[in-house]
Formats: structure tokens, C-alpha cells, sequence
């Protein structure tokens, strides 16, 4: 069974990689390792050594303790939220993201508005 830290690493790995619109391979060239092992660490299969996440963090331009952020908030929340812990960690919902910017911004205003309805609605 998977350690939960490492599970948090592995998901801030992902959430990175898609922000920033890398492949696994892509990642996997830049750090000299087969995307497989990508696969891996992005389940917390595998654990990230110390040297290897210093090297993933420097493919991705972001701090080291970037993959540690969130980490307290996770181990201290044990309820359950209509929304996902991870959002951000979940394709669909970056990919919303990404197309929501894309709309015209007097459309997606217009769209914010009709979603709360929707929301409050619901």
C-alpha cells in the first residue's frame, strides 16, 4: 500500500505536469528516466527519491516544496466535501479550466453567472 506522502507527491507531480502541459514523456526525457516511472510516482507507486524530485522540480520551474504544499491541510482532513480534495489534480476539471479562459471574456462572465444558477439550483 501506497504511503500517503507519497500519494501527495505523486498527485502535485501530475497537477504540474498537466498545468504546464507536459507529457509523462516529456517529463520522463527532460529527468532521464522512462515514462513508466513517471506513471509510478504520479500513483505514489513508487517513491521519489530526494535527488530524482530535485531534478522533476527542476524540469517543472518550481521550488522543491512545491510537491510538499497541501500536505498538512490533506493529513488533517478527514471529512468529505461536495468538492474533490484534489480539483486541480483532475483532468476534467484543468481541462474545464483551460477552455473556460478561452471563452471570450463577456461570454464567460455570462457563463460564471448561468453555472451558479445552475449551482444554487442544484
Amino acid at each position: 500500500m501506497a504511503h500517503p506522502v507519497d500519494v501527495h507527491v505523486g498527485k502535485r507531480i501530475r497537477h504540474r505536469r498537466w498545468l504546464i502541459g507536459k507529457t509523462q514523456q516529456q517529463l520522463a526525457e527532460q529527468v532521464g528516466i522512462k515514462f513508466q516511472q513517471i506513471q509510478k510516482y504520479e500513483t505514489g507507486a513508487n517513491r521519489v527519491s530526494a535527488s530524482r524530485l530535485w531534478d522533476i522540480s527542476d524540469a517543472m520551474d518550481v521550488p522543491v516544496s512545491f510537491f510538499f504544499e497541501g500536505l498538512d491541510e490533506d493529513a488533517k482532513s478527514g471529512e468529505k466535501s461536495a468538492v474533490p480534495d484534489d480539483l486541480m489534480g483532475d483532468k476534467e476539471a484543468l481541462d474545464l479550466v483551460r477552455s473556460y479562459y478561452a471563452i471570450p471574456e463577456n461570454q464567460r462572465r455570462r457563463l460564471f453567472e448561468l453555472a451558479r444558477v445552475l449551482s444554487d439550483v442544484a
